[in-house]
């Protein structure tokens, strides 16, 4: 099963860089990750979409938390109770920000595989100024950046550090901005440990085929974007709604 899905992301690549490329534009395979990132951010849309929702609802309900903590400073398992109690009650699931990333780690293992594949059989080739969608080759680590294979200049090395570095300072960003503000000790050492994922993502970003990096730095811009504009419909929208609701009351 596992095999025949990375056989899918083969030919979803293929097709779509014989679509670019009977377009006449050039890099046809560069663009057809673009172009997979996308599709795959439309499909994962309704999960992020639920993923701001909670966010916005998470700040709102800082007061109350904060009242919860005050109050069952000294008994943790009845505050986590409570605590449990008003996200229900307010229809969130504080682990649901995880299921995005969770569904994207399975097409990322695949496509990291999946570009092997089409290295192999050199179709990958150029994108912009990165010479080759397939470097570094499986194995190599990082010995590439100090060692650089024979013909490849260090202007060319310092090119294929450009989407690591792309792929740190976006994820930063993406972190920045998808990560809820909290006074509660548990939830900031949690943030904090989550600020440490860029650095992870760069470290593995050296490692891997430049083609997976350039959907990890093409996905974190998509989701900035998207991040912008659902976040300011969707404060506009439950800001509405608190007005009905005020109204009702009345």
């Amino acid at each position: 099963m596992w095999n025949a899905f990375i056989e899918l992301l083969v030919n979803a690549l293929k097709l779509l860089s014989s679509g670019i490329e009977s377009l006449g534009i050039p890099y046809a395979f560069g663009f057809a990750i673009v172009l997979f990132t996308v599709i795959i951010r439309v499909l994962t849309f309704p999960l992020n979409w639920q993923q701001i929702k909670s966010s916005i609802k998470m700040q709102e309900l800082q007061p109350q938390l904060e009242a919860l903590q005050k109050k069952y400073r000294k008994n943790r398992e009845k505050l986590a109770q409570e605590q449990m109690k008003l996200y229900q009650g307010a229809g969130i699931n504080p682990l649901g920000g995880c299921l995005p990333m969770l569904i994207q780690f399975p097409i990322w293992i695949g496509l990291y595989q999946a570009l092997y594949k089409l290295a192999a059989q050199q179709l990958l080739g150029a994108f912009l100024w990165i010479r080759d969608l397939g470097f570094p080759p499986q194995g190599t680590s990082f010995s590439w950046i100090w060692n650089p294979p024979a013909g490849m200049s260090w202007l060319e090395v310092g090119g294929y550090l450009v989407l690591p570095i792309l792929t740190v300072v976006t994820q930063i960003i993406v972190q920045k901005m998808t990560t809820t503000s909290s006074s509660d000790p548990q939830q900031s050492a949690m943030n904090q440990a989550m600020m440490l994922m860029p650095l992870m993502f760069g470290f593995f970003a050296v490692q891997v085929p430049a083609g997976l990096v350039l959907y990890w730095v093409t996905s974190n811009l998509l989701q900035l974007i998207q991040q912008y504009f659902t976040m300011s419909y969707s404060t506009a929208t439950l800001a509405q709604g608190g007005d009905k609701d005020a109204e009702k009351k009345a």
